[in-house]
This record gives C-alpha cells, structure tokens and sequence, in this order.
C-alpha cells in the first residue's frame, strides 16, 4: 500500500510516500481501506516535535474514513462505512495518512452515507471535537452566548454550526478582517476581528460578558477570553492553534477572573455516539447543516497539505484522499 511516512520530526520535507506492507488483521482490532482522513493541529505538533509519546518513523494521522477491510471477530461486516479516531492513532501505532490502518475496535464507529468520501472525512474528529467541548466542556444550552476564540478554524466552524444547532447565540474571532465575512456566511451572529482585546469588544455587545466561551488559539489569548466571559460563566481550553498549551507559573487567584469557571476537553472516539455522527451526515447531506469549506488533497500532495495547514492558508478543513486527484 501507499502511506505517508514522517522519519522523524521536522519540515514537510519529512514527510515521504512510501510503499509499505498492508497491516496484518488481528483480533481486538479491524483494518479498515482508507478513503480519506482529516488534517489535524495534532498531526502538526507530531511533525513539528512537539507530542509526546510518539515513535519514528511513523504513519501519522488521529483520523481515517473508510470501508471494513478485515474484522477477525466479524463484529463489523466487510464493506462497512466506518471512521475511526484517536486512541494512539499517529502516534502510539500507524495513523490514517495511508491506503490501509489497523485500529482497535473501540476506535471504530459505522455509519452509512451517500456524501463524496472527501465531505465525510471532514467530519469525525472535528465533529467529536466540536461536540464534546460543546456539551462536555461548556454544557451549552439554548439561549445562551457563545464566543469562539480562533472561529475561521475547522474546528471553530464546526463549533459554531453545531451551537448554533442549539440555539445559542455565537460570536466568533478571526485575526484577518478578510475573514469575517467568512464567518457571517457561515451563520455566525457577531464576528469579531482579533486586535488581542476580544473582552472588550464582547462586553461592548453584551456588557456582562458571555455565557460561555471555546478557546481554540491557545495559552496566549486564554486570559482575554477569560475576561470576556460573565461570572459564573465557563471558558473550555480545547484548541491550541498557536502551539502554546501550558501557563508558567500558573496562580489560580490571580489568573482567573473572579467567578469564571475554567474547563478543558480532549475527547476519544467514545465521545461521539454513532448517533451523532450519523444524524450530522444526514443533517449535511440534506444541506441543514454544513461544516465549513473543505479542500482536498491527493496522498501525494501531503507536503503541500502540510504547509496550507502549518501557515493557517485555507478556511476550514483539509482533507487527504486516497485516490489520484485533489480538489
């Protein structure tokens, strides 16, 4: 089989095609044929030397879609649709960036469509992402306020959907003023262009902060969004798209805001139930709902894929297909 190889951590120059044995099945776990697999920030700081535990060389990838291969213990029949995420993938063990993965089984969760394989690889781990931050990390409810720190993001215009799904209301940053359009058209209510004082222009619209915010940028924008958001209201720390996740010398008293509870999300496969995912692909099929812009790149383009994802070039999602064209 074809499969993005990374030698060790580095430049996109790292990453290589290769021609490699197609995974043996085992029981406990289903090789899946990979259609198409998700980009990640995960995959980045894997490439850049910045996750631990991982192991080279290495398939990377915490994400695939695909079809049921090989299951020994015949829990899932051949052909099955499938997406499979997280659990060690691209890390502890070969990832999704491949014609073939082999993955535990509580990794895998079925679901049918008719969507191109380049929209259904968009969706499981950003989805799964984007709901448990949602309901795990924040318990958004209808009617309250949502901002989303780092919105143009595939993971914040996902977020914003699904919230506004809910009913609440969302206001969502971009650094670009050419992107805020962009956010409008997705259905944002307030689009906010980052200077680094989002707090204040929060509390310009809704002077006693927000009920809830979603931090996807960082540890360095972390104390304005806290400061953004209503006592009693809770910011979850779920994305970190400036590769900077750790406070120094972190002082609870003094960093946060007096009455602002803060939470953080990192989700596995069992956080999105197989209903969830389901009702989304239905949902985007019938175009209820849409995840945003999704820009796909042939397995031979990973080098290029790589950099678009590294120096923030595209809005939305990017998405590796296993067949020999990109769109």
């Amino acid at each position: 089989m074809n499969a993005v190889v990374l030698d060790a951590p580095g430049p996109v120059t790292n990453l290589h095609i290769r021609r490699l044995p197609i995974p043996e099945p085992r029981p406990g776990w289903v090789r899946i044929k990979v259609e198409a697999f998700g980009l990640n920030r995960s995959e980045l700081h894997t490439r850049l030397g910045l996750a631990e535990g991982v192991t080279f060389p290495r398939v990377p990838g915490i994400e695939a879609t695909g079809t049921v291969d090989a299951d020994p213990d015949g829990m899932f029949p051949v052909g099955q649709q499938v997406a499979a995420l997280m659990g060690g993938m691209g890390r502890v063990f070969d990832g999704g960036y491949a014609e073939y993965t082999l993955v535990p089984r509580s990794q895998v969760i079925p679901f049918t469509s008719g969507l191109p394989w380049a929209t259904i690889g968009a969706v499981p781990e950003t989805l799964q992402t984007a709901y448990g931050s949602l309901t795990t990390g924040l318990d958004l409810s209808a009617g309250q306020t949502l901002l989303i720190r780092g919105g143009t993001s595939a993971l914040g215009l996902a977020t914003a959907t699904l919230a506004k799904d809910m009913g609440a209301t969302v206001l969502a940053t971009t650094r670009k003023p050419e992107r805020a359009q962009d956010l409008a058209d997705h259905g944002v209510d307030h689009a906010l262009v980052d200077d680094g004082n989002i707090a204040g222009q929060v509390r310009h619209i809704f002077p006693e902060g927000v009920d809830a915010a979603l931090e996807l940028v960082g540890t360095p924008t972390l104390p304005d969004t806290l400061r953004a958001t209503r006592v009693h209201g809770t910011v979850c720390f779920t994305g970190m798209l400036s590769n900077e996740w750790t406070v120094p010398d972190f002082y609870p008293i003094s960093y946060l805001p007096r009455g602002v509870r803060l939470s953080a999300y990192g989700g596995d496969a069992g956080d999105l139930p197989a209903a969830v995912l389901q009702r989304y692909l239905d949902r985007i099929a019938t175009g209820e709902v849409t995840l945003g812009p999704v820009h796909a790149y042939a397995l031979n383009d990973i080098r290029t894929a790589h950099r678009d994802l590294e120096e923030g070039n595209k809005v939305g999602k990017l998405v590796g297909v296993t067949g020999s064209s990109s769109a």
